[in-house]
């Protein structure tokens, strides 16, 4: 899952990627809101995190600007302690969620995680597809309750596919999604990570769309 982080202070957007990265997200940094504003609009995230703090162009404006041009993408703001107008303002304005500074990173992953799953139809941490199981919390993979040993890559890639269950996803989307911004990727590199998935799970688990890209079904009675 690929998170947008907008967020002046240098230190702390790179403490929030550190930590994104350890609980298996794939993220870039904005220093500005007139940067964070124009890679939001013409870049494909699946969550933003959105201070609203900001030099020149601030975060309630960046976040005013994307819902005006249509972008849906679930935004957590990062707000100082006490700035409860603000807050209402963001949530006003199309926010998902908030967090006030200063946070502890384990409630801003939690809040992360839940945005990204409500977005997918999901509300409990763990997502069922058939017999498979996607706990988000643990960032593991159960079938039929059994654990299912998967590297962080694989993990990522089944975790991205899980929450676009029903949806057929391009090599391309996947590439962006799964890697990180300065890792070689190729569609080569795409389909020898689909073939280990399926090795573990099953070759019927991830279907190719050809000349479309890869699709988890949407099972009936699946959050």
């Amino acid at each position: 899952m690929r998170i947008l982080i907008v967020e002046d202070e240098q230190a702390i957007a790179q403490d929030i990627a550190s930590v994104l990265h350890a609980a298996g997200f794939v993220s870039e940094i904005s220093l500005s809101g007139e940067d964070g504003w124009y890679k939001g609009g013409t870049e494909e995230f699946d969550a933003v995190i959105l201070d609203l703090g900001l030099p020149k162009l601030d975060g309630l404006s960046v976040l005013k600007r994307w819902r005006a041009e249509g972008q849906n993408v679930p935004v957590l703001i990062l707000t100082a302690l006490g700035n409860w107008d603000q807050r209402v303002e963001g949530f006003e304005a199309g926010a998902d969620d908030y967090l006030p500074k200063p946070f502890r990173m384990e409630e801003l992953v939690a809040r992360l995680r839940a945005i990204l799953r409500r977005s997918s139809g999901a509300s409990a941490p763990k997502i069922s597809v058939g017999s498979f199981t996607l706990d988000t919390n643990q960032m593991r993979v159960f079938n039929n309750g059994q654990p299912i040993q998967l590297t962080p890559l694989e993990y990522r890639l089944f975790s991205f596919l899980v929450h676009h269950r029903g949806q057929t996803v391009s090599k391309q989307m996947l590439n962006d999604h799964v890697y990180a911004l300065n890792h070689e990727r190729s569609d080569n590199s795409i389909e020898a990570l689909v073939r280990r998935v399926r090795q573990k799970l099953g070759r019927d688990v991830i279907e190719t769309q050809r000349g479309f890209g890869y699709l988890i079904e949407q099972k009936d009675g699946q959050g």
